[in-house]
């Protein structure tokens, strides 16, 4: 194998640099000793100082949205400010906030003179999107148009809603010639497509409730009857403290007009002068409602950790890697703390090995080239949740990241490999990328000799791994990922997933192999292709 020190004459002998290989890999401007020596600062000591502390039982088992996790995001931040880490995330601080809630309804009814009428049938109403409250009885509606508010064309002008129900028809007023008077286009605006804009707009006017004629209700009710029967916890964007929308329900067009009887003449009239002129009148509609909107909340609320390393080539800064391991782990089961060593307090602490090294780097010079995001995620053990915020919530843009090295469990030894713990399972670093396949292999072979086991790589793994880490949320975004991993074990999910039980010279050797992975993927010419089609 030609040596990168002798590409690097030659190339500065003939004033060019370009991409070149060195074996399997593209060469780059550092030379292999110089890698080792960074790599070499991922010690057993220092692993051993930060995982005591991560799996302490004072971390309470560090269960997302628990005191015992914001403990660990409260360490973990720390540790990236002493290594003088700019602040990057929220409110200038090493935090993403990441939301997630579960919602139901307890009771869920609406009575028109006395009769109840038929939820997801006749009339449609969204736990997530209304606040918990009891029964409200209704004597008037106030018909307001499309409960629009804009420059171009307002329902809310003059009028005072404050304390009132309204009703008001999806979309935006067209006029003649199909021209809309929002846009003022034949083509509609923002209006027709947000009702989370009107939602807010009528919160901010005081507004109780808003009802909505939907002539799609059979087609929109779908992802209403979904999140009524679905338990999962779903992404969210504000906490139930935070809600700035009114209550609202949809109804069937068949409904809307039962409910306002005589006055429906009224508000077709004052419809159609709306759209002719293209200025708003409101009805009021007497009605008998009672409206009961009681419902469950479960929040989960936790932290993603961010540390940042700027690359220092001014073009490839703008790219990024992403290095990453969950810190979260089950908690505590009466008086027993799960602390979590291996699962996954070794891959938070080999990430913050790393994080130093790099930091090294740059200190003396030496890149990376590309900027390198050390992302600590809680969650993880709630169904992925913290990566699957950031996939959704990018700190960096998706299409600049280039890759996700995900560490998951590095501290045992399964059963598989008792006698020679020297390995590492290695998934899906071919899934998406043969480069990234190739990069790890040659990282291995040049710098640490494990053995790699593909086993669980295989499309037609009954465990299914690849699709059980963070890696994943990064891989379905076409992102290439690769995820280590060292097995289950007999203390897997258990009390006695300790600190006594690492293996802490694995957990270094295993720590340097991702380290040179992430050091070519940072520091080579071109960024690795994504070239497996499935």
């Amino acid at each position: 194998m030609i040596r990168t020190t002798l590409l690097l004459a030659v190339a500065l002998f003939s004033g060019s640099l370009f991409s070149q290989m060195t074996g399997p890999v593209q060469s780059l401007k550092t030379t292999p000793d110089q890698a080792r020596e960074l790599a070499s600062t991922i010690t057993v000591e220092d692993m051993e100082r930060h995982l005591y502390i991560l799996a302490d039982d004072d971390m309470e088992g560090r269960e997302t949205g628990e005191p015992g996790q914001k403990r660990a995001a409260e360490y973990l931040a720390k540790q990236f400010a002493g290594l003088g880490l700019p602040a990057i995330g929220e409110n200038n601080g090493y935090y993403q906030r990441i939301l997630f809630t579960r919602q139901k309804w307890d009771n869920i009814e609406l009575k028109l003179n006395g009769e109840p009428l038929r939820h997801l049938w006749e009339y449609a109403s969204a736990p997530s999107q209304n606040t918990d409250r009891g029964t409200t009885r209704i004597t008037e509606l106030t018909f307001l148009g499309y409960g629009i508010d804009d420059e171009a064309y307002s329902d809310y002008e003059g009028k005072d809603v404050s304390g009132k129900h309204i009703l008001i028809f999806a979309g935006e007023p067209v006029g003649k010639k199909g021209i809309y008077h929002v846009s003022g286009k034949d083509t509609i605006s923002d209006w027709s497509n947000n009702n989370e804009r009107k939602l807010q707009i009528a919160k901010e006017k005081g507004v109780e409730t808003v009802f909505i004629i939907d002539p799609d209700f059979k087609t929109n009710v779908r992802n209403i009857r979904q999140e009524t029967l679905d338990g999962r916890m779903r992404m969210a964007e504000q906490s139930e403290a935070e809600r700035n929308t009114a209550n609202v329900v949809y109804l069937t067009p068949q409904l809307a007009r039962k409910m306002m009887g005589k006055a429906g003449k009224k508000v077709i009239k004052a419809r159609k002068k709306m759209e002719k002129s293209g200025r708003s009148k409101s009805v009021t509609v007497p009605v008998n409602l009672e409206l009961t909107q009681a419902k469950a909340v479960k929040e989960l609320i936790g932290e993603n950790v961010l540390g940042f390393v700027e690359g220092s080539d001014p073009v490839l800064k703008d790219e990024v890697l992403v290095v990453s391991a969950h810190y979260d782990h089950i908690g505590k089961r009466g008086d027993n703390v799960f602390n979590g060593a291996d699962d996954n307090g070794s891959g938070t602490t080999t990430v913050l090995e790393i994080a130093e090294a790099f930091v090294t780097a740059k200190k003396q010079g030496l890149g990376p080239r590309r900027s390198v995001l050390f992302l600590l995620v809680s969650g993880e053990e709630k169904g992925l949740l913290g990566s699957e915020y950031y996939a959704s919530h990018p700190v960096f843009p998706l299409d600049k990241t280039i890759a996700d090295i995900n560490v998951d469990m590095v501290g045992r030894v399964d059963d598989e490999h008792a006698d020679n713990p020297e390995y590492i399972y290695v998934i899906g670093s071919d899934r998406l990328s043969s480069e990234l396949h190739l990069i790890n292999e040659h990282a291995n072979k040049e710098y640490t000799q494990l053995e790699l086991d593909y086993t669980y790589n295989a499309e037609d793994d009954p465990n299914r791994y690849y699709y059980r880490s963070d890696h994943y949320n990064f891989a379905v975004k076409g992102i290439p990922s690769v995820f280590y991993f060292n097995g289950t074990h007999a203390d897997y999910h258990q009390a006695t997933d300790t600190v006594d039980k690492i293996n802490f010279e694995k957990m270094e050797k295993i720590g340097r192999l991702v380290f040179h992975t992430a050091w070519q993927l940072a520091n080579q010419d071109r960024r690795i292709e994504v070239d497996v089609k499935k």
